[in-house]
């Protein structure tokens, strides 16, 4: 060792595991940005389309419940590919059947045809489910002290996508002039390349394989022996409570922001006295925007809080700023300026959710069961959503927006009680064992 301090040269290696992480991370990053456009254009016409092509007001709500239940249906097979073939193959495979989607989206504007649009969403809402899963492909190779940060910068990402894609609307009605095609078709032609470039970073881009580079780390040979599938899900998540837990906590803060975020622009609708439509469909875009960046846009703030606090914490107090918000609309549901703020902070409660859940199920679980519990756990939570969205339209027939707030503010009020109750135990129980011991 070298007598004096100024000539001793500290030199930073890198294993390859660090190496591979932060390439993920990069990765990840770059596609999340492109292959979130497909979802916002999606989000934003889809309503519309679905009324113009039935003829039926009722049928509204069709195009975003297929979305949904396409995540939630394609999720576990993409899981199931992840743990045979790697991640790399698993998310991109899932993005080419979203591109096949915004193709049929296209053709449904061309046809007028809606049933080819409800099939094209349900293929779109693959994208949601590859969308989710990179947040957890991304904590694969993550150092356990920095999971909840590198997953959060994921998850950032979608804010991109999620804010740029609503408004391709104009740009897209541009681009399909000269093309001789429908406005509207533009703007999924413009999602088609977004997702086309977000699939092309993941298959060239994602190499090493997190899962596999993982896999070899921790010495497996082989496959895990269970194959991703709801029971095979479902039965690891009972079998950790703290998992459960964590599925728990994501499944109340996601239907309640589906629900209450689903009904806004009706009631904004309904309570826009005194303006033109221009003026309504532009106070609409507004909240739904900060809304979206509630939920992406300080992520990684959520992330540095679960590092440092634990992803417990961070759940719970998501969990009670999710339920904040659900007072700030039912409450404040005459005055615009109440609900906005209560969409913020609803977008904000389900960010701190998501980002601590998705962690605290991470290291809960042990790497052979991570992939099949993800799996289950988006496949669940893509559900859960779209049958809030749907229940969320009877409940607002019947008691209207503050009933909306009240019922689905309960919603994640028992979530967050089972979850404190379900953590508490765990970890008495694991004290005992320890003093046994």
């Amino acid at each position: 060792m070298a007598a004096g301090g100024k000539n001793r040269k500290v030199t930073r290696v890198s294993s390859p595991r660090t190496e591979a992480q932060r390439r993920t991370v990069i990765v990840l990053t770059i596609a999340q940005v492109f292959s979130s456009l497909g979802n916002g254009s999606s989000i934003a016409l889809g309503s519309v389309l679905a009324v113009q092509f039935s003829g039926r007001e009722s049928l509204a709500g069709a195009a975003n419940t297929a979305l949904g239940l396409g995540a939630a249906f394609s999720a576990i097979p993409l899981a199931r590919l992840a743990m045979a073939r790697g991640r790399r193959i698993g998310l991109g495979a899932g993005l080419l059947a979203a591109i096949l989607g915004t193709m049929m989206m296209v053709a449904a504007v061309l046809t007028n045809s809606f049933a080819v649009l409800v099939i094209g969403c349900a293929l779109v809402g693959v994208a949601t489910a590859v969308n989710l899963q990179a947040r957890f492909a991304v904590t694969d190779l993550a150092d356990p002290a920095h999971r909840g940060r590198d997953l959060s910068i994921v998850v950032w990402a979608i804010t991109i996508g999620a804010v740029l894609g609503p408004n391709t609307v104009g740009p897209g009605a541009y681009l399909a002039a000269p093309l001789n095609l429908p406005p509207y078709a533009g703007a999924f032609l413009i999602s088609a390349a977004g997702m086309v470039i977000g699939g092309t970073v993941i298959l060239v881009g994602l190499r090493p394989d997190p899962l596999l580079l993982r896999r070899e780390l921790d010495g497996e040979q082989r496959k895990p022996a269970r194959q991703a599938s709801w029971r095979a899900g479902a039965s690891i998540v009972a079998a950790h409570p703290v998992s459960l837990a964590a599925v728990l906590a994501m499944l109340g803060a996601h239907t309640t922001m589906v629900a209450v975020m689903s009904m806004t622009p009706l009631h904004l609708a309904h309570h826009a006295h005194g303006g033109s439509d221009a003026d309504t469909l532009t106070l609409i875009g507004l909240t739904i925007s900060l809304h979206i960046a509630g939920m992406y846009a300080l992520s990684p703030l959520m992330g540095a809080f679960t590092d440092r606090l634990g992803p417990r914490v961070v759940a719970l107090g998501g969990l009670a700023v999710v339920a904040l918000a659900a007072v700030m609309t039912g409450f404040g549901s005459a005055h615009v300026p109440l609900v906005t703020a209560g969409l913020v902070v609803l977008g904000l409660g389900w960010s701190a959710t998501t980002v601590a859940g998705a962690t605290l199920l991470t290291t809960s679980l042990p790497p052979t069961e991570r992939v099949q519990a993800q799996g289950f756990t988006d496949a669940l939570t893509s559900l859960c959503g779209a049958l809030g969205s749907a229940s969320a339209g009877l409940v607002m027939g019947r008691l209207d927006y503050p009933g909306v707030s009240a019922v689905y503010g309960t919603l994640a009020v028992g979530a967050a009680v089972g979850v404190f109750l379900i953590t508490s135990s765990a970890r008495a129980r694991q004290h005992a064992s320890s003093l046994r011991h």
